[in-house]
């Protein structure tokens, strides 16, 4: 027979552990000791230069997604109708020019879109998350040195 771990109880935190379902015990206030003890409060888990680094590698990676979607998407509709529908391709469009070579011309303003879009996102998203980053690493330089330790 073989062995299923999910017959097994679930491994639970300690009580009074940040992840644990129990709560903290308090002494209530109106005990013999009179003196209440706060609840420990849970540390920040996702807090400081990790959390701001892994959000930044995270905003890198979408900006590029929909950068290259934006620029790629175009150029990929217009070789499969270039494929698939030659007689759309070859019809005259509004101005004289072939729908074909007009669809070739949008892809250059398309392709300049992209660019700035990603200049954008880069200014609004990723570059506060870098200065952010930068400045973790500063203060841990400085603390080092101020500690005595080489760098």
């Amino acid at each position: 027979m073989p062995h299923d771990s999910s017959d097994l109880p679930p491994v639970l935190p300690e009580q009074g552990h940040p992840l644990s379902p129990v709560p903290a015990r308090r002494t209530p206030a109106w005990s013999s000791d009179g003196q209440a003890q706060p609840a420990p409060r849970a540390a920040a888990v996702h807090d400081g230069p990790h959390r701001t680094l892994r959000l930044l590698r995270r905003a890198g990676r979408r900006q590029r997604r929909v950068a290259a979607f934006i620029a790629v998407a175009p150029f990929a509709l217009f070789l499969v109708l270039t494929v698939e529908v030659p007689s759309l391709m070859t019809r005259p469009a509004p101005g004289g020019l072939p729908t074909g070579l007009l669809l070739a011309l949008v892809q250059l303003p398309v392709t300049w879109l992209a660019v700035l879009l990603y200049e954008w996102t880069a200014r609004r998203y990723v570059d506060p998350l870098a200065r952010r980053a930068r400045g973790y690493d500063r203060q841990d330089a400085q603390d080092t040195q101020a500690a005595g330790r080489p760098s």
